[in-house]
């Protein structure tokens, strides 16, 4: 079956397929076709990247029960090459089949000199068996409380999960991170490849982190940019992230404070705080001045600027806080699949599962941070979903093994990484700067050359974008 086919039949609802004349099993290699001729939506100007197809089982425990075809591409290397390395973009539920392009269109070209750049989209994803459950949109009545919309919000996510998971029990309890990993070797085995690399961003590194635990043996190298925690634990999520932005906050004070000639919120850092906080609780509309406080570090020039502008009763647009920060990549594709996600999150994560628990937690951090706090939104999200638990437990490997943290980033904050380094092992180079998965576009991508190349490590720092100079 084409990837065509199988993007078209998806959009029904999940397609799982029997083996069929002309797919690939694992132990038979795979059927490269330009991509652009056979997968729907594919860009037509793409003339190097290829596709396939392999036949994996749903339940790695009933080997021989119900199977679906999973998707994978590929962009051969262009000089001697020396073996494959595998991608994958985060989420869960990101598309990842546009991987090689992306890294190959980045400073991180070199990766394909000596090695097939392999990209696929997860179980659950795109052409891959992706999930579809309607969606149901119903907001809250503008005159509840927050805690009674929160609550609405809450039942009916509740609702939802169970009817999706309802149409397919067992292909959305086989959404796991261990299984996606299990998929990767059956990637690597119809490749024929004794050993890969990998290159993982966001919930990526957990996905890394697990096929090591697994497959150790079979890792050349392997490189885990924005480091997700090794316990996935939803409430500590919040707090972590949240944590991290109320820290951006304050740096954001610093900087206006070093600017006070530019913007006059004060010389000092202290003075510039008290300032901002009560510009904040004279607004009408806090969201939107959260917005530029908590804004990433290359908008602070024009987050100043704004503020100015409310502190001299003018309107500005809207800069809401985004609801929650996420594990996608900092380019998402538009191919993200929320379902898969909330399936894999919730069929691994740990934390509060009950509303009257996330609400005092809800308010316990607003208290503790009093900008960042109150928007957390990982605490509860998985209250109502039908499926048992099995959490994350990685372990340390042999193989070469470099992390990637960032020093101000609030997606993934840098304390992740060196809790994950504390669990697996590995060498953590640290980008000073707050961008979520940025490794690939900065000129330290060499040293990502230099890894899957060689095995040679780093724990150095190397520099990220600049903040840009006062307006």
């Amino acid at each position: 079956m084409s990837i065509k086919k199988l993007a078209g039949a998806a959009l029904a609802g999940l397609l799982l397929v029997p083996l069929l004349p002309g797919t690939a099993t694992a132990a038979d290699g795979l059927s490269w076709q330009p991509c652009r001729t056979i997968a729907d939506g594919w860009p037509a100007e793409d003339q190097r990247t290829e596709c396939a197809m392999i036949t994996v089982p749903v339940d790695y425990a009933k080997p021989d029960g119900r199977t679906f075809e999973l998707a994978v591409s590929r962009i051969k290397a262009t000089g001697s090459r020396d073996g494959v390395i595998l991608a994958n973009p985060g989420g869960p539920g990101a598309y990842g089949m546009d991987m090689p392009r992306r890294l190959l269109d980045s400073k991180t070209a070199g990766l394909g000199v000596h090695h097939d750049i392999i990209g696929f989209s997860p179980r659950g994803v795109g052409y891959s068996a992706g999930l579809s459950c309607p969606q149901d949109s119903t907001a809250p009545d503008p005159s509840l409380s927050d805690k009674e919309k929160a609550r609405f919000q809450s039942e009916r996510d509740a609702r939802h999960y169970q009817d999706c998971v309802a149409r397919d029990p067992e292909f959305t309890a086989n959404l796991t991170t261990a299984n996606v990993a299990r998929d990767m070797d059956r990637i690597r085995q119809a490749l024929g490849e004794e050993k890969i690399g990998y290159y993982g961003i966001s919930w990526g590194t957990a996905l890394g982190a697990e096929y090591r635990t697994l497959f150790d043996d079979h890792v050349a190298a392997m490189l885990l940019d924005s480091v997700v925690p090794s316990t996935f634990d939803l409430t500590a999520v919040d707090h972590d992230q949240m944590a991290a932005r109320e820290n951006s906050f304050h740096d954001f004070a610093g900087w206006l404070a070093g600017n006070d000639r530019v913007y006059h919120f004060g010389a000092t850092k202290e003075t510039a705080t008290n300032a901002l906080l009560d510009l904040r609780a004279k607004a009408p509309d806090r969201n939107t001045v959260d917005g530029l406080l908590l804004g990433a570090r290359h908008k602070w020039p024009d987050s100043a600027q704004q503020l100015v502008k409310l502190r001299s009763g003018g309107k500005v647009p809207g800069a809401a806080v985004p609801a929650r920060p996420g594990f996608d990549w900092h380019d998402p594709n538009p191919a993200f699949n929320l379902d898969q996600q909330n399936a894999l999150i919730c069929n691994e994560s740990s934390g509060t599962r009950d509303f009257e628990t996330q609400w005092r937690n809800h308010l316990a951090l607003s208290a503790e941070l009093p900008v960042a706090g109150s928007h957390g939104s990982y605490d509860g999200h998985c209250a109502g979903w039908p499926l048992p638990v099995t959490t994350w437990h990685f372990k340390p490997g042999k193989s070469p093994l470099q992390l990637v943290g960032h020093a101000y980033e609030s997606v993934t904050p840098l304390p992740w990484a060196h809790d994950m380094r504390a669990h697996i092992g590995g060498s953590l180079l640290t980008v000073e700067d707050d961008m979520h998965g940025s490794l690939s576009v900065l000129p330290c991508a060499s040293k990502a050359v230099e890894f899957l190349d060689t095995g040679k490590t780093s724990s150095a720092s190397c520099p990220g974008a600049p903040v840009p100079p006062a307006a």
